[in-house]
This record gives C-alpha cells, sequence and structure tokens, in this order.
C-alpha cells in the first residue's frame, strides 16, 4: 500500500500503473471506490460503446483477470447494443471470441459461468418491465409524460424489451447493468439527459458520487478527456456542486508535462492535477501518468493490481509504507 504526501514544495510524480489500477477503501468511508471487477465492466462497456476494438481487447483480458466469467462479460457486451446498437456489440462479441481463442491457445482456462435464468414466458412483458424500472427507479411508473407520452411505441418497446428482457436477465445485477449503462451513454456523448438519468438510478443502487467520478478518471486515462470531462459536469449537475475541473496551462507551469486535469478525484485529498501520458493496450500493458500535488495535497490508501514505480521529478513529499489496517 502506498500513501504519499506533497511537504514545503510542489511535488510532481511519474506514476507508472500497471494494467487495471484497484483501490482500497479511503480514509473518508463514505468515499465508496470501484473494485477490479467494476472498472472492467466500465471498460469493456465503454470500448464496446465507441467501438475502439483494440483496447477492447486490453479490456476484456483485464475483465476475465479480474475473474468475470465469460457469461458475465459476454453480458455486458450484448446489454450495450441496446444503447449503442447491434453493430457495436456484434463487433464486441467477435472480438471477444478472438481473446478467449487467444488465451486458450496460452493455455488459459477461464470460467464459464452460469446462464441466465429464463423469464417467465406466461408474465405480462410491459407489467414486468414496468415492476424492473420501479425497482431500478425506487419510483412508482405514472402516468406517460415526455417522449413516452408522445410515442407510446417507443415506452412499450423501453419497457417490454429494455426492461423485461434485458434487465431482468440475471447474470448482471443491477448496479452493475448501471455501470455498463453509465459508461456506454458516457462514450455515445451528446445523450446528457439520460446519463444524467442512468446515474441517478445507479446511485439508487449503490453506486456512489465518487465512484461516478472515478469512472470519469478512467475515462480520462483510457477513453477520452472530452469524455470525462462531459461526464464529471453530469456528476456536478446530480451532487449540486457545480464542481467543473479545469485545464492548467502549460505555459505557467515550468514543468516537463503539463499539469493537466483537476478536480474531484475520491483517490487524492486537497489540490491535484493529472496528466495521462500514456494509455494502456494489448502490447503495452502500462499506463504512465503525470500528477501534480500542491503543498498539503496527499493520495488517500490505494493499491495497483501489478503493482506501481513513481518517478519523483521535483519537490519534495512524505512517502508511509506503514500498511492500513482492514
Amino acid at each position: 500500500m502506498t500513501k504519499a504526501t506533497a511537504s514545503k514544495l510542489r511535488l510532481v510524480v511519474i506514476f507508472l500503473c500497471f494494467q487495471l489500477s484497484t483501490y482500497a477503501q479511503s480514509d473518508n468511508q463514505a468515499a465508496k471506490i470501484l473494485t477490479p471487477r467494476q472498472q472492467a465492466i466500465v471498460l469493456t462497456s465503454a470500448f464496446t460503446a465507441n467501438g475502439n476494438l483494440e483496447k477492447l481487447k486490453g479490456a476484456l483480458h483485464s475483465a476475465l483477470n479480474a475473474k468475470l466469467t465469460i457469461n458475465e462479460t459476454k453480458e455486458i457486451i450484448v446489454h450495450v447494443y441496446a444503447y449503442t446498437g447491434f453493430p457495436r456489440s456484434i463487433r464486441g462479441l467477435q472480438t471477444f471470441m478472438t481473446v478467449l481463442q487467444e488465451r486458450e491457445a496460452k493455455g488459459i482456462k477461464d470460467e464459464v459461468g452460469k446462464e441466465s435464468t429464463p423469464i417467465p414466458t406466461e408474465a405480462n412483458k410491459y407489467e414486468t418491465g414496468n415492476k424492473t424500472l420501479e425497482k431500478l427507479t425506487g419510483s412508482p411508473q405514472g402516468q406517460l409524460t415526455g417522449y413516452n407520452a408522445f410515442s407510446p411505441e417507443i415506452d412499450r418497446f423501453l419497457k417490454e424489451h429494455l426492461f423485461a428482457d434485458i434487465f431482468s436477465r440475471d447474470i448482471l445485477n443491477y448496479a452493475e447493468r448501471e455501470l455498463a449503462t453509465v459508461s456506454a451513454l458516457i462514450s455515445i456523448g451528446g445523450v446528457e439527459p439520460m446519463l444524467s438519468a442512468h446515474m441517478r438510478i445507479a446511485i439508487h443502487q449503490g453506486i456512489s458520487e465518487n465512484q461516478h467520478l472515478e469512472i470519469a478518471s478512467l475515462f480520462e486515462m483510457s477513453v477520452g478527456k472530452i469524455e470525462a470531462e462531459a461526464a464529471r459536469k453530469v456528476v456536478a449537475e446530480i451532487s449540486g456542486n457545480n464542481v467543473v475541473p479545469t485545464t492548467s496551462s502549460p505555459k505557467n507551469s515550468g514543468l516537463i508535462f503539463p499539469q493537466g486535469q483537476t478536480g474531484p478525484n475520491p483517490n487524492m485529498t486537497g489540490t491535484v492535477w493529472v496528466y495521462n501520458i500514456l494509455d494502456h493496450d494489448t502490447v503495452m500493458t502500462n499506463s504512465v501518468g503525470n500528477v501534480t500535488f500542491e503543498p498539503g495535497a496527499r493520495t488517500n490508501w490505494h493499491s495497483h493490481f501489478a503493482g506501481q514505480i513513481l518517478l519523483v521529478t521535483d519537490g519534495e513529499g512524505y512517502q508511509s509504507n506503514k500498511r492500513k489496517a482492514n
């Protein structure tokens, strides 16, 4: 476990993080963080949705390494089709087939996992979908309004197919499906009202605002800064904080690398800037980032899946190797 604190001068650290990072619970018990399994769901959904198949390969390897079963991983890709269409999901499934063939050739045996429990055929699918939506939101579904009233057909399609056929499948739980949904919507872009609605549903299902901010951080590291900033704006709107991350100009920093983004981060305390230098992929499985701490800022307790190297390029700080008790 590592913990670093900036002292008298600004501390600049280059982080080399191997594969997906995994964090332990921070000092603030309310600051829930994403597990390796949840991170894998987010990135698998993101790259399925935006069609980046090379990065999807890396996310799929990480998902299986995080002990998601083959059926659970496949379910994420299938789930995304409801938001991005059949072509993206079919290409995702084809990519997953290639990944499984590669792993099998290397002698890696992944667990297949359980099949979905069949949905009762005698049930009224519209009512089933309606009840599922009530469980997701925690609110009764009343008279149709807005686009549902304008087009009752799409309301029926949503209830009978999305919420009855898809969300009722028990391979993934509701919180995991909402993680996949939120990630897909961030990747699409331009659907902020739907993203806001599903972020709120995810919160009702136990995904914290800090976990939503961590999703944005994952996007900034691996998907794109524009998507990450858009996600943070929606989280700020939901929380009422109206905190929008800013980008510092590298002209005045005097640093080797730009300072990058600053904003809410569940793994940092104080003012911290993060600049992503290198994303991981299937060939280079490590990511590299430049982190700048203002005096007094620090990291919270966390760990990384396959280790981490820190290179201090400027400033003074403290590092504690004392392991925090669980």
